[in-house]
């Protein structure tokens, strides 16, 4: 297969496995979202599900987060990992919505990335998933199956999305990040893929990721 058919293979199978793709954080809005995507960094996205809702209860709006104090916050989201940096960024960021965005989680990137805890790929994540807006963002799993696919050099990060961005169709962007998340998770963890399993590794990946398969 060239290049060009590799793509389509890959969109082809993803949409055949997940013709639905509902977001992995459960969320109300786009402030409970942006809330939830802080929180998942180095913590599964289960464990996440299972704390806002405690963390929600008390405060979901960022003028009741800016009522708690920042270490009840960091009691709640503990069991997340990095809570203290965590929830100081929560609080943090709430207050500067609340002085310079009217409340409101801004729409752009630009803004995003300027509120404390806040990189780009939480700010994909937001302008994606909660403003529609074509983006990429690139997780472990993401960067790992772009590897072991042969359509980036994983080198970083940041080498991955441009890649993913070239290759594949824009409007496909916000649906396709989570397909290649579900497929990661489900087909090709990053140890003990097995090449009867993980199908499209097996059939368009890197020899040297072809031959780790067992």
């Amino acid at each position: 297969m060239n290049k060009t058919e590799k793509i389509q293979y890959v969109i082809d199978e993803l949409e055949r496995l997940y013709p639905e793709t509902p977001v992995p954080l459960d969320h109300t809005d786009a402030y409970t979202l942006l809330i939830a995507v802080l929180l998942s960094a180095q913590c599964t996205d289960k464990r996440v599900n299972q704390i806002t809702p405690l963390l929600f209860v008390k405060a979901n709006t960022p003028q009741d987060m800016v009522q708690l104090e920042v270490e009840e916050i960091r009691q709640i989201i503990k069991p997340c990992g990095l809570s203290p940096r965590k929830s100081k960024a929560i609080w943090e960021l709430s207050r500067i919505l609340l002085d310079e965005h009217n409340g409101n989680v801004p729409d752009s990137f630009e803004a995003l990335e300027r509120l404390p805890g806040v990189g780009h790929k939480t700010a994909s994540v937001v302008m994606a998933q909660a403003f529609d807006v074509p983006a990429f963002p690139v997780d472990t799993h993401i960067h790992r199956l772009m590897y072991r696919w042969n359509l980036s050099n994983g080198k970083n990060v940041e080498q991955t999305e441009k890649d993913a961005k070239r290759l594949f169709p824009e409007q496909l962007w916000n649906k396709l990040h989570l397909q290649i998340i579900f497929y990661g998770r489900e087909y090709s963890p990053a140890r003990s893929a097995k090449k009867d399993i993980d199908f499209i590794t097996a059939k368009i990946g890197r020899k040297s990721e072809i031959a780790k398969l067992n």
